[in-house]
This record gives structure tokens, C-alpha cells and sequence, in this order.
């Protein structure tokens, strides 16, 4: 329907009506917790994977 591809333009536009409904000050916090989230799930992620050894390592 859309193609399934976000160029420049289009970004610009989605941050545009972000800043306009959102307000700069909203914006930023929204950042900083998008951000924080992806990290703690990266973290987790990298957790998960140590805890997940094969059964042949805990003999």
C-alpha cells in the first residue's frame, strides 16, 4: 500500500506532526525513554543468552 519504505522526506514529516503534537520538551523525554527501554531490552536480551547454556556444559 505504501510502498514499505520510509525515505527522508517522509521522516522529516512524521517529526513535523510529532513536534506539533507533542511539543519539543515532550519530545525529548519520549526520546530518552525509547532510548533507556531499547537498552534495557538489549540487556536483558544479552542475560538471557548467558543464562541459556546446553544441557552438555552443566554436566
Amino acid at each position: 500500500m505504501f510502498g514499505g519504505k520510509l525515505g527522508i522526506p517522509e521522516l522529516l514529516v512524521i517529526l513535523g506532526i510529532a513536534l506539533l503534537v507533542f511539543g519539543p520538551s515532550k519530545l525529548a523525554d519520549l526520546g530518552k525513554g525509547l532510548g533507556e527501554g531499547i537498552k534495557n531490552f538489549k540487556s536483558a536480551v544479552k542475560d538471557g543468552e548467558k543464562d541459556a547454556t546446553p544441557e552438555a556444559d552443566k554436566k
